[in-house]
């Protein structure tokens, strides 16, 4: 019974040695973190990525036409590697800035068209919404410097309802 307590207590001690020799230090070259292994996708000092619509402080009733402008490249099929091309995505209701060395999250606000498509038909509730468009490379990450639009809000209205009317 003592020996079984010695012997546990002795690989309790043992085993922050163990998980550290697991792990190789950093040493000249290499870094304890991981790095993106290859370097970002540059684009035109010129880009401009805008909507064409909705605008700025529109009022609208959804489903709606958005329609993405660019200046100064081309647009294209995600994965496709040719100099200053990208694919669009559309950020709903993002507040937080994008990592310009990660890919752009795809989810229900990073909206992805990776089809090379120029415009979409959105369906938003009702209330205030900001948009912004962001091109990304091959491997959806940002161009650098990053190639973004200005960031719009909208305003979804509700739907009309029709009224009944009554019969005599």
């Amino acid at each position: 019974m003592i020996l079984a307590r010695h012997l546990i207590a002795a690989a309790a001690a043992l085993l922050p040695l163990a998980a550290a020799a697991q792990t190789p230090p950093p040493h000249p070259g290499h870094t304890a973190e991981p790095q993106n292994p290859l370097p970002p996708t540059p684009a035109p000092a010129d880009a401009k990525l805008y909507f064409i619509a909705p605008v700025d402080g529109a009022r609208i009733r959804g489903p709606f036409v958005v329609q993405f402008g660019l200046r100064g490249m081309g647009v294209t099929q995600a994965g496709v590697t040719t100099p200053n091309t990208g694919h669009h995505h559309l950020l709903v209701n993002v507040k937080t800035p994008l990592d310009p060395n990660e890919p752009i999250p795809a989810d229900k606000n990073h909206i992805h068209f990776g089809g090379g498509q120029t415009e979409t038909r959105l369906d938003l509730p009702p209330g205030r919404h900001t948009l912004q468009l962001v091109l990304g490379d091959a491997l959806h990450r940002p161009f650098q410097p990053i190639v973004a639009s200005e960031r719009i809000e909208i305003v979804v209205l509700r739907p009309v309802t029709k009224k009944k009317r009554r019969r005599l």
